[in-house]
């Protein structure tokens, strides 16, 4: 079995357009009367901000039970169908395989965990010294992770924290 391998690469336009594509996928698929938004989160929706190639999407929705019932549309667009995946009313999905192209969270409307993923995007957006801070950090942990998940992962962590906090206050104080 492969690994996968852990790239940074330098921010790319067509991330946008990738985005909105699979989101108009995605609205036609699911029901409309429980999807409130897909949002482009995560890295690849701050412009000028280094990721890995992967577009993350949140979806809000009224319902986690319905989206479940619909869990076969989102496999017949090459979505893995990850259930919870280790975070409590979240539901994940994933799609390209190994080497995924996208991925997918989606969490009940309003959630603190909806929200924080936004702001922490918004945050990045308004603060561009500190998305170049963070990208620096991510060019970084992809140097010394050795295609490792969790050491990639662990190296942005504190960064991540304090910045999410400092987001959530900026966005709703």
């Amino acid at each position: 079995m492969s690994s996968r391998i852990i790239e940074v690469v330098d921010y790319r336009d067509s991330w946008n357009d990738e985005f909105r594509q699979e989101k108009i996928r995605l609205q036609s698929a699911l029901n409309e009367d429980n999807v409130v938004a897909i949002h482009h989160i995560g890295s690849t929706s701050v412009k000028g901000l280094c990721a890995k190639p992967i577009i993350d999407i949140l979806i809000e929705v009224k319902s986690l039970e319905k989206l479940d019932s619909e869990s076969y549309l989102m496999a017949s667009f090459g979505y893995e169908v990850k259930g919870e995946f280790g975070i409590v009313g979240r539901r994940y999905f994933q799609k390209g395989g190994i080497q995924r192209s996208h991925q997918v969270y989606a969490f009940l409307v309003g959630s603190p965990e909806a929200k924080r993923h936004i702001a922490f995007r918004d945050y990045l957006i308004t603060f561009p010294d500190i998305a170049l801070e963070y990208g620096a950090l991510k060019r970084e942990a992809a140097s010394i992770c050795d295609n490792n998940i969790d050491v990639y992962c662990n190296h942005k962590n504190s960064f991540i924290k304090e910045h999410e906090m400092k987001a959530l206050r900026w966005k709703f104080s």
